[in-house]
């Protein structure tokens, strides 16, 4: 069962880790590394240290690069999570507004740098704001998310250690090809508890900063 910190924890890293390597990123590399290694061993620290080490090792320009290559540009590795369900459609848009008022409601108000969908704003939102809704939503994206993992799987991108740090948050086993994670976006989602019990409701201070 997972705590409801150790699940912060790998919200937050992930948030951050899964943003553009920049000057900022690189900066709060030693913040996020110290505080992956406070989670208990298991698929969530595992991948995040993989891709903590890989940054680490990387230079910056190629970091760079490959990011761009790959979650930029590539839509198989779309970090946008309406996208997956409704693609470039006006039902897009609505999802949008309706994530920005959740996000109100909670007491976050965006800066208008990065559309609400984004997968790292997502991971923020449940690190920092409210976990048990954050946790629901990714649950809501989850087949998205899945996709997300077997696409930076398959491009053997370091990368896709943040989103298998992600889906383990999430009740049931992970899709293990492209067809069973569309059956789920068919399907839909396991409905039983992530393993949070109780989950926060309130700001929780557990992740890194």
């Amino acid at each position: 069962m997972t705590r409801p910190r150790d699940a912060a924890v790998v919200c937050q890293a992930a948030a951050i880790l899964l943003q553009y390597p920049d000057d900022a990123l690189h900066q709060r590399l030693p913040l996020v590394a110290a505080a992956v290694r406070t989670l208990p061993p298991g698929p969530a620290r595992t991948g995040l240290t993989a891709l903590l080490d890989h940054i680490a090792a990387t230079k910056p320009r190629e970091l760079a690069e490959h990011y761009v290559a790959l979650l930029d540009r590539r839509r198989r590795c779309c970090l946008y999570l309406t996208w997956w369900a409704d693609g470039e459609t006006r039902r897009r848009g609505q999802a949008l507004a309706a994530l920005k008022d959740r996000y109100r409601r909670a007491g976050l108000e965006l800066d208008g740098r990065e559309l609400p969908d984004h997968l790292p704003v997502v991971l923020e939102y449940a690190a920092t704001g409210d976990l048990a809704d954050g946790l629901a939503l990714l649950q809501e994206h989850r087949a998205g998310i899945e996709l997300l993992r077997l696409a930076l799987c398959e491009a053997r991108s370091p990368y896709a250690g943040a989103a298998q740090a992600v889906c383990s948050l999430l009740p049931g086993p992970s899709p293990k090809d492209r067809a069973a994670a569309r059956r789920l976006a068919r399907t839909g989602p396991p409905t039983e508890s992530v393993g949070l019990t109780p989950y926060p409701t309130a700001r929780t201070g557990g992740g890194p900063r």
